[in-house]
C-alpha cells in the first residue's frame, strides 16, 4: 500500500471514530441518571426493550439514530428524536420496531419525533413489513405543539396510517409499557393487538388531574386507565403482562404463529465475499473532496466476487452502470465515476459530473432493471450535471430530465448510498430522498447540499459584497477573507452528514463496511411487497 492510501485510511477512520463517539452519546438518550430512574421503576430502556425482543440485536439496523441531533437545544435537546427505530428479526421474521424513549422528556413527541415515526410507518407500508410499537410516551411536547399537532405530516397522520396499514393487512402489534395519553392512546388501540404492562402501563384520553379539572371527578391513574381496567373492564387491551420482559415474550409468541407473506421474488443465490477486502474502503476513498479516484475499486469491495457485469462500459463513462450481486441478491448499480475519462472523440470528461451521454445510459439501464425486476442501488459521489454552452446546446436538461423521469417512475425497490458529494440536481438524478429510495444511508464522508461549502461561500460572498457596494461600502481584503470564512463555516455545518441525518434526509450514517448488510436487509424487506404496477416513463422529450 502506498503512502496516499495510508493517509486516506487514517483520515476516514478518524471520521468513523467520530461517528462511533457521537452514536455512543445519543444512545444514552436522556442520560445515565434518567436511565437509572427508569430501572428503579422496574422498567427497561427503549434500546433494552428492542434488544430483548429481537432474535439477535447484532443483526439489526437502526433508522434515524441521529434524528434531532443539534436541534431543540433551547428545550434540552431530543436525542434520537426521543424514539428508537430498528429493523431486525422476531421469531425469524423481519420486522420494524418503534420504541418511545421515556428518558427523553418522558417520551414526549417533538416535531422530529413525528417525522421519524412517520418514516418508520413509511418503511413498513412500502415493504409490507410487520411493525411493533413499544409505547411509553407523555404525548405531544406542548411548547412545540404548533409544529407537531395539526398538519398533514404531523402527529395525527400516525393514526391515519394505522388505519391504512390495517386495511393493507400489515401486522401491527402494540405494547403499552408506560404512559399512553390523549391522542396517543389511539396508536395501540388502532393496532391489531394491544398488550399492557401491569402497574407501569396506562392508557387514557385525559389523566387524573385533567379529569378533576374538567368534570370534578377524583380518581387515580391506575383505576382510570391501568392494566386491570383495560383488560378486565373496558376491554381496550388484549393482554396483561406482569412486567416489560413478559410483554415482550408475549409479542414473540404472537409472531411465532403468523403465516408467511407473499414475496416479490427478487433473485438471490449463495453470497460470496467481495473480490477486494472491504477494509480497504477507507484507503481507497480519497480524503480530499475534489480528488479523482476509480469508483470501480469501491464497487469491487462492496459486491460479491465475480458478479459485476458492466452495461455500456465504453459509453457515458462518468456513470458506471452494471449488474452485480450484494450478499447474493441481484442488483443493478448506478454509480458516479470519479476519475477523469476520455471519450472516443478525444474529449475529457470530469469525474463526478453527469453528462448527456451518461444520463442517457442510466435511463436505459434503469428501464432494463425494471423490466427484469432487479432492485437498483445508487452509489452517490456527484457534483451535479455538466454546465456550459456546449452542454446546454447538446440538450443536457432534456437528457437529465429523462434520467430523473426513469428514477421517479421506477417500480423496483431503490437503495441509495451517499459516499461523498451529493450536490444539486445530481442528488435528485441519483435517487435522493425525494425520489423514494426504500433506504438511503450516508458514509461519514458524505456531504449533501445545493453545492459545496467552498462554492457556496464564494457565491454568497459575492452577493454580500455587491449589496455592501450598493450602499457605498467597499470591503478590505481582510474583511473579504473574514466574510468568506464566516460564510463557509456556516454552510459547512449544513452540508455535514449529521445535519442531514438529524433531519432524517438520510436514514442513517453507517460504517462503510456495513453497506452490504444494509442493502441486503433492505432488499429482504422489499421482497415482502410484490410489485403491483408496471414501469411507465410517461411523456418525455426524445
Amino acid at each position: 500500500m502506498d503512502l496516499d492510501f495510508n493517509k486516506n485510511e487514517d483520515h476516514n477512520k478518524m471520521l468513523l471514530s467520530e461517528l462511533r463517539r457521537k452514536f455512543a452519546q445519543v444512545a444514552l438518550g436522556g442520560g445515565k441518571k434518567r436511565i437509572e430512574k427508569l430501572h428503579e421503576k422496574g422498567k427497561m430502556t427503549a434500546r433494552e426493550r428492542i434488544d430483548y425482543l429481537l432474535d439477535n440485536a447484532e443483526e439489526a439496523i437502526e433508522i434515524g439514530a441521529f434524528a434531532g441531533d443539534g436541534m431543540y437545544e433551547e428545550h434540552g435537546g431530543c436525542p434520537s428524536g426521543g424514539v428508537v427505530v430498528k429493523i431486525g428479526y422476531v421469531q425469524g421474521r423481519q420486522v420494524i420496531v418503534v420504541a418511545n424513549d421515556a428518558t427523553v422528556k418522558a417520551g414526549a413527541w417533538f416535531p422530529i419525533t413525528g417525522k421519524k415515526n412517520l418514516r418508520a410507518q413509511e418503511i413498513s407500508i412500502e415493504n409490507r413489513l410487520p411493525i411493533i410499537y413499544l409505547v411509553d410516551s407523555a404525548g405531544v411536547y406542548l411548547p412545540l405543539q404548533d409544529e407537531i399537532f395539526p398538519d398533514k405530516e404531523h402527529f395525527g397522520r400516525i393514526f391515519r396510517n394505522n388505519a391504512v396499514m390495517s386495511s393493507m393487512g400489515i401486522t401491527q402489534i402494540a405494547a403499552v409499557m408506560g404512559s399512553c395519553v390523549a391522542g396517543g392512546a389511539y396508536l395501540p388501540i388502532m393496532s391489531d393487538e394491544a398488550l399492557i404492562v401491569d402497574k407501569t402501563g396506562s392508557i387514557f384520553l385525559a389523566g387524573s388531574y385533567l379529569v378533576k379539572a374538567a368534570i370534578g371527578e377524583t380518581i387515580d391513574n391506575e383505576t382510570l386507565g391501568g392494566a386491570t381496567t383495560h383488560c378486565e373492564i373496558s376491554g381496550v387491551t388484549d393482554y396483561k403482562a406482569k412486567d416489560d420482559k413478559d410483554a415482550l415474550d408475549k409479542i414473540k409468541k404472537i409472531f411465532d404463529k403468523i403465516g408467511a407473506s407473499d414475496i416479490a421474488g427478487y433473485n438471490r443465490v449463495a453470497a460470496k465475499k467481495p473480490e477486494l477486502d472491504p477494509e480497504g474502503l477507507f484507503g481507497a476513498l480519497p480524503r480530499e473532496r475534489n480528488a479523482q479516484y476509480d469508483m470501480m475499486e469501491l464497487i469491487n469491495r462492496l459486491v460479491d466476487a465475480d458478479s459485476f457485469e458492466a452495461y455500456k462500459d465504453g459509453y457515458g463513462q462518468t456513470l458506471i452502470t452494471g449488474y452485480a450481486r450484494m450478499d447474493g441478491w441481484a442488483v443493478g448499480i448506478v454509480a458516479n465515476q470519479r476519475k477523469i475519462v476520455k471519450t472516443k472523440k478525444g474529449e475529457m470528461q470530469f469525474g463526478g459530473v453527469i453528462y448527456s451521454d451518461s444520463a442517457d445510459k442510466a435511463t436505459r439501464f434503469i428501464a432494463n432493471c425494471n423490466q427484469k425486476k432487479i432492485p437498483l442501488v445508487f452509489l452517490q459521489d456527484v457534483t451535479g450535471f455538466m454546465v456550459g454552452s456546449k452542454s446546454e446546446h447538446g440538450g443536457i436538461i432534456k437528457d437529465g430530465a429523462k434520467m430523473v423521469n426513469a428514477v421517479s417512475n421506477s417500480v423496483v425497490p431503490k437503495f441509495t448510498v451517499i459516499i461523498g458529494n451529493s450536490y444539486g440536481a445530481g442528488n435528485y438524478a441519483m435517487c435522493g430522498k425525494a425520489y423514494d429510495p426504500r433506504l438511503i444511508v450516508a458514509w461519514p464522508t458524505a456531504e449533501l447540499a445545493v453545492m459545496s461549502g467552498n462554492s457556496a461561500a464564494k457565491v454568497l460572498m459575492q452577493i454580500e459584497k455587491a449589496s455592501l457596494e450598493k450602499s457605498g461600502k467597499k470591503l478590505t481584503e481582510e474583511e473579504e477573507k473574514a466574510l468568506f470564512a464566516k460564510t463557509k463555516d456556516r454552510y459547512d455545518k449544513q452540508v455535514s452528514p449529521y445535519y442531514a441525518a438529524s433531519r432524517i434526509w438520510t436514514d442513517a450514517i453507517i460504517d462503510p463496511r456495513d453497506t452490504r448488510k444494509w442493502i441486503s436487509m433492505g432488499i429482504e424487506a422489499a421482497n415482502h411487497a410484490p410489485i403491483t404496477k408496471d414501469f411507465n416513463l410517461g411523456v418525455i422529450q426524445t
